[in-house]
């Protein structure tokens, strides 16, 4: 059962690679105004393009780490995995805290500090998946 998900997933996966951004970000019209209502409507809009950038990023680390586990067994080398998973873990790390330091430093300003950390993880986001791309 699993080589059957495993074969309909790597199926799917070309159509990825077909286009330079198989996912589509939302345009977001920025803050010009004080209005709560802008700007809560601005960051929904900041929050929709993160969840379309995770899961992005979690197919291309899901078809990386199936590659590698593939390439495991086929060969026999055991030290690919773990590395690969613990800079995930890093890279993860490294984006949590590199955009926590930008919502921090922008308080007390709730909106501000909640858009700085919105775009920098979209920003990183958009990184982390063009660089998992240059594995293919």
């Amino acid at each position: 059962m699993t080589n059957f998900f495993r074969l309909l997933f790597c199926a799917g996966l070309p159509l990825i690679t077909l286009s330079t951004h198989a996912y589509e970000l939302r345009e977001c019209k920025p803050i010009q105004s004080n209005s709560p209502a802008e700007a809560r409507q601005f960051i929904k809009c900041l929050d929709s393009n993160i969840e379309t950038l995770d899961r992005e990023r979690t197919i291309w680390i899901k078809k990386l780490v199936m590659d590698m586990e593939e390439l495991e067994q086929d060969t026999g080398n055991t030290q690919l995995l773990p590395i690969i998973r613990r800079s995930l873990k890093h890279q993860d790390n490294y984006i949590e805290d590199s955009c926590r330091w930008r919502y921090l430093h922008k308080m007390p300003n709730s909106t501000k500090a909640a858009v700085a950390y919105k775009e920098c993880k979209i920003r990183l986001y958009t990184r982390h998946i063009e660089d998992l791309k240059l594995s293919y």
